[in-house]
């Protein structure tokens, strides 16, 4: 796996403190910084997601995508499922997770809460390299509400 980073105000033709990631899979993804009112140049414009954010999404899909492939391989009837992530980071540099919460929703026909609880263990536990990553910095707890379709 591969990804090549860089700045847009290399360019000259902007400002800030913007990046562009192209991945090995052949996608972009723009991240900016947030804008610094005192020193201008250091901040970026909020036109894209903070690159801590992007580490906090790609945790939610890595995540996500475990569960709901858990859920299907057990044959069980997955119509909606998403996370909701929320976090604190240190205080001091360098600012690294110390805790995230997972909120899953999930709604199908007819699945058991345990099926759902066990997909998410798995996906922590196991599967996850993004969340197993987290943890090494960050205190991970998880909830879910599971909807009848």
């Amino acid at each position: 796996m591969d990804c090549t980073v860089s700045w847009t105000g290399a360019t000259g033709a902007r400002s800030g403190m913007g990046f562009i990631a192209e991945t090995g899979s052949g996608h972009v993804l723009m991240m900016d910084g947030a804008p610094d009112a005192a020193k201008p140049e250091n901040g970026g414009q909020n036109l894209a997601p903070r690159p801590m954010e992007t580490v906090l999404a790609g945790t939610g899909g890595c995540t996500a995508y475990d569960v709901v492939l858990i859920l299907k391989r057990g044959r069980h009837d997955v119509r909606a499922c998403s996370v909701k992530l929320t976090s604190e980071r240190a205080e001091t540099d360098p600012k690294v997770f110390v805790k995230v919460h997972m909120h899953f929703s999930v709604t199908g026909k007819g699945i058991p809460a345990a099926a759902v609880e066990r997909a998410i263990a798995m996906s922590h536990e196991k599967y996850c390299s993004a969340s197993i990553m987290l943890g090494k910095t960050a205190a991970i707890t998880t909830s879910f509400e599971l909807t009848e379709a």
